[in-house]
């Protein structure tokens, strides 16, 4: 397994939509997927400076926080404020098989990319089997 995902916060949202009608929304939705010897994963980051984003990883646990601020200036009246601002984050646990020292990230569109090399001991390799004496084998 490549990635374990955990949302703490999974039962409180379904407890909520069944006694209130509604889920808080996703802040940080991702997609995940490998391709070749890459582990590529999409977070939807619209608005966010990338100066803001931080990743870090820890025992195979990598950590994305971003910060959307409101793009209102100071003393301005506020109509309508349906887009989220604040600190989001979101928890990643990653297998033994990613080369977490290589992660490659980048932030393009409103879309933060990271890309995960798979572990060089983690890819499927040929064993070559040698053959045995011909003559202990005819005793």
């Amino acid at each position: 397994m490549m990635l374990m995902r955990t949302d703490p916060f999974r039962e409180l949202d379904r407890l909520t939509q069944q006694v209130f009608g509604a889920a808080r929304p996703a802040a940080m939705p991702m997609d995940a997927y490998r391709s070749g010897d890459d582990f590529v994963v999409h977070f939807d980051l619209p608005g966010i400076d990338p100066e803001t984003i931080e990743l870090d990883v820890e025992r195979n646990v990598l950590n994305v926080r971003a910060e959307r601020r409101t793009p209102a200036p100071e003393g301005a009246e506020v109509l309508v404020a349906e887009r989220p601002t604040g600190t989001f984050t979101r928890q990643l646990f990653l297998g033994d098989t990613l080369d977490t020292d290589r992660i490659d990230a980048s932030y393009e569109a409103g879309v933060l990319t990271l890309r995960i090399p798979v572990a060089e001991q983690a890819k499927p390799r040929r064993i070559q089997i040698t053959g045995g004496d011909r003559k202990q084998l005819d005793k």
